[in-house]
């Protein structure tokens, strides 16, 4: 008999689900893809065999990054080894969802893997009721695990993307190339615009950048004195241009130009200087990321870094897909060279490496070799900038150096040196250089350690000042409130003596009533006393008369 049990991977954890009358269910398939929506139907077909819960927000990013690797995780493999039942009469059936992790599981616990048909309806059904079918998970609380998951799964792909560095080559390129259209259409504007009321400056300035900051200095013609001659001949750098312009701007042939339209020409003509002036900065951006990205092919191509190199990035991508193009690929475009293959005609010479100064610099026909031969050290260059640990520009070097000596060997017919030689030597450098290298960031790290331990002992020193002016503070107050006790004491102590020393004098005052009351009784006796003394006087003076 064979037992099926399907693992189904969620965000708050494993579960293995164990399915019943696998047999019948697969001869069944179109019914169980119509109660796969009923959640009683559904849950007579199938019950949860265990669940294992990630414990952290991490353990379930680790585990989500090896399933989508195909790698079967620490938790994963005891979890099966646990709740899956190995020997017996019954054969136990795992059924995955993604073949590639079934691989790895079959590989590693040595089991029977199954996988799509049957397998994935009941996937597809455990999905949709999974929170009901695990005791104590809600449905908000798995979507809540499942956005959290996403989340983090997302940023860690962002983050330890390979061609995060080349990402922003590829856009700076983009919008450098944007702003060469932009410039020059805005310029021709300009141009158009202030020709009107100066057509003799188009022909004297040719530059667009130049001429849009002399429209704006200049201004009205007719106000153009000796005075700013100067600052004329700044922005031109040629006083023999300056001087013209001031020539050409008293004899001009121009239509006067109200103050209103002047100010529009004024204010278009800045936002393009200062377009231009971005530009720059963005080429000189670009200059120092090619430095650090491809620094032995930006060392290779030198001066034409925003011309060749921006070329063969717009067209493959990045430099990392660059390194893994043939020398061939790289010397035509594919357009081109597909063409030529096609119809059997000649080959593109120079493709996307035109703008090469080596190619300018040979003779027409030698044009075609040296471009073959500066393809293949591009290539060369462009795969050491890609597999190398510490980016250096020494192979650079030594590549422009043999490029150099076979420019000279096609003038002058003087041999160069030998590619195993040039190699070694650049072998040697590169390995002291990089240790040199590793050495300043090792150096870097050390000094960021010791600022991230001074500051934390500045935080630990401020916490335990902190902690003693709240001791302080506390003493004080206990010393406050100890002070308070005792006056509430002496004050209780004083107002009892006060209120016992009136409860004494009533006692007194008791006693002196209880004292007081038998002398009434001693008056009675005496009164008493006396009247019988008064009667038997009177009896004797009865008897003696």
């Amino acid at each position: 008999m064979v037992l099926l049990h399907v693992l189904f991977e969620h965000a708050s954890g494993y579960a293995l689900f164990a399915v019943k009358e696998v047999e019948e269910i697969g001869m069944l398939l179109p019914q169980v893809e119509q109660s796969v929506l009923n959640l009683g139907k559904f849950s007579s077909v199938l019950k949860l065999s265990a669940f294992f819960p990630f414990k952290s927000a991490q353990t379930a990013l680790e585990n989500i990054n090896a399933i989508s690797e195909g790698v079967v995780h620490a938790d994963l493999k005891l979890f099966l080894g646990t709740n899956l039942p190995m020997g017996g009469k019954t054969k136990a059936v795992l059924g995955v969802s993604d073949a590639k992790l079934g691989a790895a599981l079959q590989e590693e616990l040595n089991l029977s893997i199954q996988t799509g048909g049957v397998v994935a309806e009941i996937i597809r059904g455990v999905r949709l009721h999974f929170h009901s079918l695990v005791k104590g998970l809600t449905a908000q609380a798995a979507s809540k695990a499942q956005l959290g998951l996403g989340h983090s799964y997302s940023r860690a792909k962002v983050k330890f993307n390979v061609n995060r560095a080349d990402n922003m080559i590829i856009q700076s390129i983009a919008l450098l190339d944007q702003l060469d259209k932009d410039i020059n259409t805005f310029s021709m504007r300009v141009r158009e615009w202030y020709g009107y009321h100066f057509p003799e400056l188009i022909k004297i300035v040719s530059e667009n950048a130049t001429y849009c900051k002399l429209a704006k200095l200049i201004g009205n013609r007719k106000e153009l004195t000796e005075e700013m001659l100067e600052a004329i001949e700044e922005i031109t750098m040629d006083s023999g241009k300056a001087q013209a312009i001031l020539d050409a701007s008293r004899s001009s042939m121009g239509m006067d130009i109200s103050p209103i339209d002047l100010i529009n020409i004024e204010s278009f003509s800045s936002r393009v200087v200062s377009l231009t002036n971005y530009r720059q900065e963005l080429q000189e951006y670009l200059r120092s990321k090619m430095g650090q990205v491809a620094p032995n092919l930006a060392a290779l191509i030198g001066d034409v870094i925003l011309g060749a190199e921006k070329a063969l990035f717009r067209y493959w991508g990045s430099p990392s897909l660059l390194g893994f193009h043939t020398a061939a690929v790289m010397a035509g475009p594919g357009r081109s060279r597909s063409g030529a293959l096609k119809t059997r005609g000649n080959t593109p010479k120079y493709g996307l490496i035109f703008h090469s100064t080596f190619i300018g610099r040979a003779a027409a026909k030698n044009k075609g070799r040296i471009s073959r031969y500066l393809a293949n050290k591009c290539t060369i260059a462009s795969r050491i900038d890609c597999f190398s640990e510490v980016p250096t520009s020494v192979f650079g070097d030594k590549l422009r150096d043999q490029v150099e000596e076979r420019l000279a060997f096609y003038e002058t017919g003087e041999a160069p040196r030998k590619n195993l030689e040039v190699m070694k030597e650049a072998v040697a450098e590169a390995s002291e250089v990089a240790a040199e290298i590793k050495r300043k960031l090792a150096k870097k790290e050390k000094k960021k350690r010791k600022r991230e331990q001074r500051k934390l002992e500045a935080l630990s020193t401020a916490e335990g000042d902190e902690d003693l002016k709240a001791n302080g503070e506390a003493e004080e107050n206990g010393d406050a409130i100890k002070k308070k006790k005792k006056q509430e004491d002496e004050d209780v102590l004083t107002n009892g003596v006060e209120a016992t020393t009136p409860s004494k004098k009533k006692k007194k005052r008791k006693i002196d009533t209880v004292e007081a009351e038998p002398e009434p009784e001693v008056t009675e006796e005496a009164d008493v006393t006396q009247v019988e003394k008064k009667k038997k006087k009177k009896k004797k003076k009865a008897e003696d008369e």
